[in-house]
This record gives structure tokens, C-alpha cells and sequence, in this order.
């Protein structure tokens, strides 16, 4: 199995290749005086799976440079591609709105097309993705990871806080993963006109909240649920989040909502300037490992 990576995802792509044994393909992707993308491989892909360790979330030229190299390798004679998309970008856009992108499909039929046979990605937003993509779709849980750095941290009786009922399953499956006793709390969530408003509470939650939820973008979501578990009696929080994209300055609140601390993984490498709320970065290079080394 021979592992291409576009730039953007060289520390991961060393990483594998120590843990998971893949071999490293070569390739540059460049402009022609135009502007127009170009791929030339160096490493002969014929006859061999080959993984693409890519991106389609913005800027757009990420897209672009992931489909045209998984399109190359099975032009070149590539047995398989694999799309290894640790963040898989689109993907809140899957409902199914009049006069509206259903940018989700239109993704997965872009891949398809592009040759991808396969795509692997960590913690997809919903299973409403799955339907929508005509190739299939994996999706890895950070569960285990979360759950290790939980055990590490000084916690008496934490509550597991699902920020709204999407969230529920992944909430779940760190809760059996850390082995926390205490039955998963969920907001309902409605959006208004002045923002994201969590109306009500299922459940009861200790002092100590362990909000989850796949990706913190601007932090709305997770500043109002915040906001609405200190009113419920939770003193001391903690954030895990599969994605930070940590746009705009709305989660920078979450400090002085009793916010100790946010974990995200490397699926997108975060921005710099981080001070606002210690961000702890966590690497999916084992959990990505792990699945290329399945019997």
C-alpha cells in the first residue's frame, strides 16, 4: 500500500508511515503558468493501493489538488484509491433544502468520479452522509483517544454533555469508553434569529461537564450550551471536539464560562494564535494506523 499526501498533511503522513508501515509515494502538485493545477507523480502507482491522505474543507484548493491526484493514480493503473480524509469538509451540508447546494452529495460524487473507491475519515457529522455518498464511507470514532486523556485529568463524577441530540452517539461512545458510570445529559438546541438557544436540559449534571461534540467552528454551539450548564450547576468544564476549526472569535467566551480546557485532534491543523482557552491537540495518527493495519 503505497501513502501520497498533499503538504498540508506531511506530519501526519510521517507519522503513519512509522506506525502503519506504509509506504511513501511521491508526487508534486503545481500550477502552470495559467494557474491551472497540475499533478506528476514520481512513485509508479500501477497495480498498487494507493491511500491519498488529502483535504476537501476550504480553501478550495485542497479540493482540487485531492481529487486531481486520486484521478491520476487510477489513470496511472492504481489497483485501488483510498480518500484519507481526516476531516471530511461538506459534510454539515446534507439536508435537503429547496433552492439550496446539497454540497454533501455533490462531494461524494466528486470522489466517485475522481476514482476514489473508498473514503476513511474521522468522526463524519451525521449518517445522513452515508446515504448521500454513492462510494463507501468509514467513519473512525476518536472515542479512545478522548477517553485516555480523560483519565488523566483530576475528576471525581463527571457528566458527559451532549450539546444537542446529534450528538448523542459520540457522546456514548466516550462515556463507555472512559467508563463513566453517569447516564449521558442533552440540550435541545434551536436556532433563533438571535443565535443558537439550548432550551432544555435532558437529564442532571455534576459540577464537572464533559461537553463532546464532532467540531468546534465559530463555538456558538458550544458558548450557549456552556452558558446553559453553568445556569444548570456544572462548575467546571471541559471541551472535546473531533474538528477545531476555531473561526471568528465566539469561542474565545468559553474560558470565562468555566471552560478549563479544549481538546481537538490534528484532522485539520489549527490555526495559530490559540491563547484564548488552552487548546490540547491530540494526533489521529493512531487511530488512522490502527485502520490501515486491520487484518
Amino acid at each position: 500500500m503505497i501513502l501520497f499526501a498533499l503538504p498540508a498533511h506531511e506530519p501526519l503522513a510521517a507519522a503513519l508511515h512509522d506506525l502503519a508501515g506504509l509506504e511513501r509515494g511521491r508526487v508534486a502538485v503545481s500550477r502552470f503558468a495559467n494557474q491551472e493545477l497540475h499533478a506528476a507523480l514520481e512513485t509508479d502507482p500501477a497495480g498498487h493501493a494507493c491511500v491519498v491522505l488529502g483535504a476537501v474543507a476550504p480553501p478550495d484548493e485542497h479540493m482540487l489538488a485531492t481529487l486531481l491526484l486520486c484521478h491520476t493514480l487510477k489513470k496511472e493503473g492504481a489497483s485501488t484509491v483510498t480518500a484519507l480524509l481526516p476531516y471530511l469538509g461538506y459534510a454539515r451540508h446534507d439536508k435537503a433544502e429547496p433552492r439550496k447546494s446539497r454540497a454533501t452529495a455533490w462531494l461524494g460524487a466528486l470522489l466517485h468520479a475522481s476514482g476514489v473507491d473508498e473514503v476513511v475519515a474521522v468522526d463524519v457529522h451525521s449518517s445522513l452522509v452515508h446515504q448521500l455518498f454513492p462510494i463507501p464511507l468509514r467513519s473512525l470514532s476518536p472515542a479512545e483517544l478522548f477517553a485516555r486523556e480523560l483519565a488523566t485529568l483530576p475528576l471525581a463524577e463527571p457528566t458527559i454533555v451532549a450539546p444537542d441530540a446529534g450528538a448523542r452517539e459520540r457522546c456514548e461512545a466516550v462515556r463507555r469508553a472512559a467508563s463513566i458510570g453517569r447516564p449521558v445529559a442533552y440540550f435541545a438546541k434551536e436556532r433563533t434569529r438571535e443565535g443558537i438557544k439550548h432550551s432544555v436540559l435532558h437529564g442532571t449534571v455534576s459540577r464537572e461537564a464533559i461537553l463532546v461534540d464532532d467540531i468546534l467552528d465559530t463555538g456558538g454551539t458550544l458558548v450557549a450550551a456552556c452558558e446553559a450548564l453553568r445556569r444548570a450547576g456544572a462548575e467546571e468544564m471541559v471541551v472535546m471536539v473531533a474538528h477545531g476549526l476555531f473561526t471568528g472569535r465566539a469561542w474565545e467566551q468559553l474560558r470565562s464560562l468555566g471552560v478549563s480546557r479544549v481538546y481537538c485532534t490534528d484532522t485539520t491543523p489549527p490555526p495559530a494564535g490559540l491563547g484564548a482557552v488552552p487548546v490540547v491537540v491530540l494526533s489521529v495518527a493512531p487511530l488512522l494506523a490502527g485502520w490501515f493495519k486491520r487484518p
